[in-house]
């Protein structure tokens, strides 16, 4: 079967096919029409935690002799602040979901994505192409600098593939990352996200077995 996400008509949702990882200038999503789902839904108000941190501050080049700094020690999100990621319920889904994408953005900040190959299945679709922006980095040891997140809305959706889909979008607050050139950093501004993952529950607990993401300036519009 081919794999898809089935979506609801929420909030920049997104459809199966779009570029994982997007350079901020794609056009804004449109939602599908409603497929008659009853997604549980969070509004996302407060979820404001430095666990999710996207980037290291002094990771990147100090633009000055070209020299790179060391990774910062901050520490990596914390299960704890996933309560029930590891139930086997529809809060536990987005919980976990919404944990790999915390480690995805740390792995950014210090160039350590260990934690977010551990959530991700042997054969997640979409896996390495979300997390192509991490790869090129790496390989320019130039660290995004730090920024945290901040939950706009998240919800769990039926699915005719996944155990179950979760929506899960989110803005940044304002730092320096690299957007075309990844040996380079510049400044930007608040990013919106758009990100859906597909999760079966295993053995070891939720696990991501799909995952598309969208970002920009206005993808959330």
């Amino acid at each position: 079967m081919t794999r898809r996400l089935i979506t609801a008509a929420a909030s920049a949702v997104l459809i199966l096919g779009l570029a994982a990882c997007d350079d901020g200038k794609g056009p804004v999503t449109t939602p599908p029409p409603d497929l008659g789902f009853k997604p549980q839904a969070s509004d996302g108000g407060g979820d404001d935690t430095d666990t999710s941190d996207g980037g290291g501050e002094a990771g990147a080049s100090d633009g000055g002799d070209g020299e790179i700094q060391a990774a910062p020690d901050i520490p990596a999100p914390d299960r704890a602040d996933f309560p029930g990621m590891d139930e086997h319920t529809d809060h536990g889904a987005m919980q976990a979901f919404k944990y790999y994408i915390a480690t995805a953005m740390w792995a950014h900040q210090v160039g350590d994505d260990s934690l977010t190959q551990e959530m991700e299945t042997e054969d997640c679709d979409g896996c390495d192409d979300f997390m192509k922006t991490y790869k090129d980095i790496r390989e320019h040891d130039n660290l995004w600098t730090k920024f945290s997140l901040q939950e706009v809305v998240s919800e769990a959706i039926e699915s005719n593939t996944y155990d179950i889909q979760v929506n899960y979008n989110f803005t940044t607050t304002p730092h320096m990352r690299s957007i075309e050139d990844p040996s380079e950093i510049v400044d930007v501004g608040e990013l919106e996200y758009a990100t859906a993952g597909g999760l079966v529950w295993t053995e070891e607990g939720w696990r991501i077995d799909a995952v598309r993401a969208k970002w920009g300036t206005d993808v959330l519009d």
